[in-house]
């Protein structure tokens, strides 16, 4: 039940439709391509000047002294923040402008933000520029009803969430722009689809396998020790010992899709030998490199889940002793979720309910987003993904975003937004 001025903050969310729909189609004509981070300071500047006009402070951060930060593709964050009748609570909004590359198979130019039969069509728009759209449109609505909140309103937009996000929300954090100490509540805009609730994550666990072994000549192999040979054993193996270990594990958080509630592990890509579009040479490999993606539940160890991995190694070592193996650590992301009791879980779930009518699903995300940094890093305990769009959409070609779906989700994040800080005439 909505009261009256709830009301005529969704309303203000009808009237400011065509404007919302404007500034996401300006968003995604921005090519902020990751790789290699095009365009990025182009698309802060936008959102900057789109804050700065609805009457937040502004601030730009970049994210000095990383590698990826060049002259060439600065990693520029930016970051608004709403004064209300007291500084906490803080509800701070966060969205990535970075995308994937477009890739092959669009039906239409990927950022030219086409409108046809009620969707808007590009490259990032539902992962996630219609995010970004939709929560500072959110706040807006509030702003131009003319009621205040009491509490704080901050929106960031920040890069790199495609590629790990330690440029973007990671940074932030580490830099004391977002922590537990200033923000109460965060609603990350990812698109787990317009009516439903995303907690949390699995574990990710990237890790490099460098098999070395002996070179010799091709026509006698017997002579040397092949890596790629090596390396087949031990993908063997992961298929037949791990992965059906693996697959009897499950999660008692709600990961969505179902089968992905175990345990996983993939095979990114292989390079061993020669490279395949260079003559080649009769010679037995003896460089053999593998990246594998392992995802893992809150219920394990990372511990456990790394040993495992060095247990199968280690096998194979004793087995072959002209075989040598190093395992590296690429990227480790541990579980998080927000217990489904949680006041932003319940509120934002509240706000569904009055916005689109039927209650939203709590589920979790089987990949990782930038919950993981608000989590470890900022300590900030009441965190959730929601927003529009369609998740099996993003990365693929001729991805949409439904109007309809847009205007929803503001709906609710401008409900939720009330709720939690309170309001006033």
């Amino acid at each position: 039940m909505l009261n009256p001025i709830e009301t005529s903050v969704i309303n203000r969310v009808d009237e400011l439709a065509d404007e919302m729909i404007e500034f996401l189609q300006r968003l995604v004509r921005i090519p902020t391509i990751n790789p290699p981070g095009a365009n990025y300071a182009d698309c802060a500047a936008l959102i900057g000047e789109k804050l700065k006009e609805f009457d937040y402070e502004v601030r730009f951060v970049e994210a000095e002294g990383l590698p990826e930060c060049s002259r060439e593709f600065p990693r520029v964050n930016v970051i608004g923040r709403m004064e209300g009748r007291s500084a906490r609570p803080t509800l701070h909004f966060n969205g990535h402008l970075d995308v994937v590359p477009p890739g092959k198979g669009w039906t239409v130019d990927p950022f030219a933000a086409v409108i046809r039969d009620g969707k808007i069509y590009g490259r990032g728009v539902t992962d996630q520029k219609a995010g970004i759209a939709a929560s500072i449109f959110a706040i807006e609505a509030i702003r131009r009803a003319g009621a205040k909140l009491n509490g704080s309103v901050e929106q960031s937009a920040t890069v790199d969430e495609e590629s790990g996000g330690f440029a973007g929300v990671a940074y932030l954090a580490q830099q004391g722009y977002v922590s537990r100490n200033s923000v109460d509540y965060v609603v990350i805009t990812e698109p787990l689809d317009f009516d439903r609730i995303c907690l949390g994550h699995r574990g990710v666990y990237w890790f490099e396998v460098v098999m070395r072994g002996r070179i010799a000549h091709g026509s006698m192999p017997f002579l040397g020790a092949s890596a790629i040979d090596g390396m087949a054993r031990l993908v063997e193996r992961v298929e037949r010992e791990l992965k059906p270990k693996l697959n009897g594990r499950r999660t008692r958080m709600p990961v969505e899709p179902e089968a992905a509630r175990s345990a996983t592990i993939n095979v990114n890509s292989i390079l061993g030998g020669q490279p395949v579009d260079t003559p080649q040479t009769p010679c037995v490999a003896d460089l053999c490199r593998a990246i594998f993606d392992r995802r893992f539940l809150l219920e394990e160890k990372f511990e456990e889940v790394r040993g495992e991995m060095i247990e199968l190694i280690e096998a194979l070592r004793a087995e072959d002793g002209d075989l040598s193996y190093e395992l590296k650590d690429l990227m480790i992301v541990h579980p998080v979720m927000t217990a489904p009791e949680a006041e932003l879980v319940q509120t934002m779930s509240q706000a569904i309910i009055a916005s689109i009518g039927r209650h939203p699903p709590l589920i979790a995300s089987p990949g990782t987003y930038d919950q993981k940094h608000f989590a470890r890093l900022a300590e900030i305990e009441q965190c959730v993904a929601y927003g529009p769009g369609i998740l099996n959409l993003a990365h693929q070609p001729d991805e949409y975003c439904e109007i309809e779906h847009l205007v929803l989700s503001c709906k609710a994040m401008a409900i939720a937004a009330m709720r939690l800080l309170g309001q006033g005439a």
